[in-house]
């Protein structure tokens, strides 16, 4: 059975687009908003995490990585909805560089794999979120940050299944 809509269906129909439009767009922002409020890491706390994760045993830093990467992310979303978009840039090209080491150091026996796992997937979705309202000139760089933290994630759940 189909609906038939009246003649002024197109304006109806547009009217409702906008409208879940809208609401897409306020939840995005409410999300960030929401994550506006947590305190974020600064330089000095950034680097000190950076050098527990470089300086822990080869068993522990996968987990350490994946805390600094979610940290990284997150900084990089508060630049980018300020408008520093290269901060932003600079600081999505470390996490680049961690997700790396986590995809590296995963053949090591790890622990808290499953916390990292459930981090990484946090951190993906912030991402995520990111994505759908950067502007067109900073999708680039965040699709291929979240490209790599997918696959990422993916090896970490495969490895999480297989303890």
């Amino acid at each position: 059975m189909r609906f038939a809509l009246p003649a002024k269906a197109p304006i109806a129909r547009c009217t409702l687009l906008c409208t879940f439009l809208l609401l897409f767009v306020c939840s995005v922002r409410l999300h960030a908003a929401s994550s506006a409020d947590l305190p974020l890491p600064d330089e000095q706390a950034l680097l000190q995490l950076e050098q527990r994760a470089l300086q822990a045993h080869p068993r522990e830093q996968c987990f350490l990585y994946t805390e600094l990467v979610h940290a990284m992310t997150e900084i990089a979303g508060r630049e980018m909805l300020d408008g520093d978009v290269e901060q932003a840039s600079a600081m999505l090209k470390r996490v680049e560089h961690y997700a790396q080491l986590i995809h590296l150091g995963l053949a090591n026996d790890t622990k808290r794999l499953k916390n990292a796992e459930q981090l990484m997937q946090h951190t993906t979705y912030r991402l995520n979120g990111l994505l759908r309202a950067a502007s067109s000139e900073d999708r680039e760089t965040l699709k291929t940050t979240l490209k790599q933290l997918d696959q990422v994630q993916d090896e970490l759940m495969t490895q999480v299944f297989k303890h």
